[in-house]
């Protein structure tokens, strides 16, 4: 397939309801993060300086004790602002930077954010209302304070009520800072050195190590509140038959046929853009093939031989609810299968077959893992030798997962002690609960990991070695859990009641902005 092809293909999909499954893990995630890691961007920040010179205040004349926030009588001064304002930023830098590099987001990270205006059409990308003379800025700050606020709040709450923290707070932090002073000892800085190149340079060692411990601990209390809500199965019943169109999944098949008509160039190689008159002839060329095309499927034809190579033709098995033209028709209850018909979006027009609509029962699954990624290397690609020394890095991680494997064996066996060998070996953020995933639905993970853990056989105790593009994952299956659209519901209603809480946590908060030291903050 051309590339050009390959493109057009994405976009018709999309438009259609598709939903690729990598962008679907990445939303996943993106959700799993709002809801128990809020501290992504400042622990990722520390394996790389982030030459974002928008963003960062090199003065060395910033005053460092100059109050810039006061949360409900708490006093943060510009360096303990930073700190959340490049979290936030470094979040939402690695959440949306797909939007961003195809335009979708109007956020230019080489610019000066401060004179960079939201338009509506990011404000309707991120669920906002939309204001005018709002900078990204402004937005990147609102986020920071709120999530201070939060982090506050959660900490007042957790000593009045003496909650304990797990040792995984502690051994987070033990290893966030290892990798913060082995990052800046590659670069041949000082610790501040280092944090005052990536995140301003009013940040000290100390800021640093007291808010991201804050972080922490905040995180393991909202965590632990997060996993404390549970549902009945009436509950998560009456909550699926409130909203079936966003748990049912639809099976199909589709072509897209485009309806736009093509720019032309003249004899300087100016785009000509289509006159009124071409794009509706486009257009109704369009449903003409399109109808022809429902008329030959009708006729006993097959659907992609009839889409060939001219049109793109997808066939979904697990189609979810997006409301656009296409899927209102495809969830319609009046639907049966077999049920085929031609729709308009836009300028495309869909040949769309009806299969199925179901509920899906297939159980999601609990599975600890440990993974072990090769070392990074001397050579760089092309150089001599450099496939020889990946090659041995390679059998280097995998001769360490096997060790493991063998430790393990050797020991115990036992679930609790495969989660302290992930606590001690693995590389993934899961070693902090024990490298454990839960309700996972088939087709979450990479390829390789999740035919390991849906295959058919798969009992509770098994395990094994899996490499994917991530490394050597040293598996234990710890066994299945409930049913997919029972989870998906389970996680909605959990998300829906942690975000109250969140908001009730903090609603009687103030935050007071003080000028002279916001001056330096961003």
């Amino acid at each position: 397939m051309s590339a050009s092809r390959e493109k057009k293909t994405r976009q018709d999909q999309v438009s259609s309801g598709w939903t690729d499954p990598k962008t679907a893990r990445e939303a996943q995630q993106r959700k799993e993060q709002k809801r128990s890691n809020i501290l992504y961007g400042v622990i990722a920040i520390v394996f790389v300086i982030v030459a974002i010179t928008s963003i960062i205040w090199r003065s060395n004349i910033i005053p460092k004790s100059a109050t810039a926030v006061t949360i409900n009588g708490e006093k943060y001064n510009a360096a303990e602002v930073d700190f959340y304002y490049q979290n936030v930023y470094q979040s939402f830098y690695s959440n949306y930077y797909y939007y961003m590099t195809y335009g979708m987001i109007s956020l230019n990270t080489s610019a000066d954010l401060k004179s960079q205006v939201m338009t509506e059409s990011d404000a309707a990308m991120l669920g906002l209302e939309a204001e005018e003379g709002r900078t990204w800025h402004d937005f990147f700050l609102e986020q920071a304070l709120d999530q201070m606020a939060s982090v506050q709040a959660g900490l007042d709450a957790a000593k009045a009520e003496g909650f304990t923290y797990p040792a995984s707070v502690q051994a987070q932090y033990d290893d966030s800072l290892a990798s913060l002073e082995a990052a800046a000892a590659a670069s041949n800085l000082s610790v501040d050195q280092y944090l005052q190149n990536s995140l301003g340079s009013s940040m000290t060692a100390k800021v640093y190590k007291t808010q991201l411990m804050r972080m922490l601990q905040y995180d393991a209390y909202s965590s632990a509140y997060s996993d404390s809500l549970t549902y009945t199965d009436d509950e998560l019943e009456t909550a699926y038959q409130a909203d079936t169109n966003s748990y049912d999944r639809v099976s199909y098949e589709s072509v897209s046929i485009s309806g736009a008509a093509e720019s032309t160039t003249d004899a300087d190689g100016n785009e000509i853009e289509p006159t009124e008159e071409e794009e509706a002839a486009a257009k109704e060329a369009a449903k003409s093939t399109a109808d022809e095309m429902l008329a030959a499927y009708q006729a006993g034809g097959d659907l992609e031989a009839l889409a060939g190579e001219d049109y793109s033709y997808s066939s979904t098995e697990s189609g979810t609810y997006s409301g656009n033209s296409v899927t209102e028709w495809l969830f319609d209850n009046a639907r049966h299968a077999g049920d085929s018909t031609v729709l308009e979006s836009d300028s495309t027009y869909y040949v769309v077959v009806f299969h199925d609509r179901y509920r899906d029962e297939t159980p999601t699954i609990d599975v600890r893992h440990i993974l072990i990624q090769p070392a990074d290397g001397e050579l760089s690609e092309g150089d001599e030798g450099y496939e020889d020394e990946q090659a041995q890095l390679d059998a280097d991680a995998k001769a360490q997962a096997e060790d493991i494997l063998a430790q393990w064996q050797a020991g115990e066996a036992t679930e609790d002690s495969f989660a302290a060998l992930a606590m001690e070996y693995s590389s993934d953020g899961s070693k902090y609960d024990g490298g454990l995933y839960t309700r996972v639905y088939q087709g979450q993970m990479v390829t390789a990991f999740n035919d390991w853990c849906f295959d058919a056989s798969r009992k509770t105790g098994d395990t094994d070695i899996v490499k994917t593009d991530y490394g050597y994952h040293v598996m234990y299956f710890v066994g299945e859990d409930m049913p997919c659209w029972q989870a998906q519901v389970y996680e909605t209603l959990q998300d829906e009641d942690y975000n109250t809480w969140v908001e009730d946590l903090d609603a009687d908060y103030t935050i007071e902005q003080h000028d002279f030291g916001m001056k330096f903050v961003g």
